[in-house]
């Protein structure tokens, strides 16, 4: 999903620990997402969806599946690192910008985050 990259790019020291999870369109996979449990507390990271399904409603199904099913595993808070220009898509379910800003790969990011 991050087609500039290569693949060692986007993988994590701790993805094994990790809930995947694909939406797909028939056989393609059209966005995705990874949710680390930690307790009551968890982060979901790397979600993209290809950039010519965006706009389609395919990611924003996605991230409603994975907060129901973080609060099914007892998850009480949720946030994730979103992107600057893409606060207001979060904030569509609820997450809330924190103080926490930073920049990573020359892109802004911003954590946010919400009560389960």
């Amino acid at each position: 999903m991050r087609p500039t990259e290569e693949f060692d790019y986007i993988k994590l020291p701790d993805d094994d620990e990790g809930l995947h999870y694909g939406l797909f369109d028939g056989g393609e996979l059209v966005s995705g997402v990874s949710l680390f449990v930690q307790g009551k507390e968890a982060q979901f990271r790397k979600f993209a969806t290809l950039t010519e399904r965006q706009n389609c409603g395919y990611g924003s199904r996605l991230l409603t599946h994975v907060l129901k099913e973080a609060k099914r595993r007892g998850v009480k808070q949720i946030y994730c690192n979103a992107r600057v220009n893409k606060v207001s898509f979060y904030e569509k379910f609820g997450l809330s910008k924190t103080d926490v800003v930073f920049n990573k790969g020359g892109k802004d990011y911003v954590v946010m985050e919400r009560s389960c």
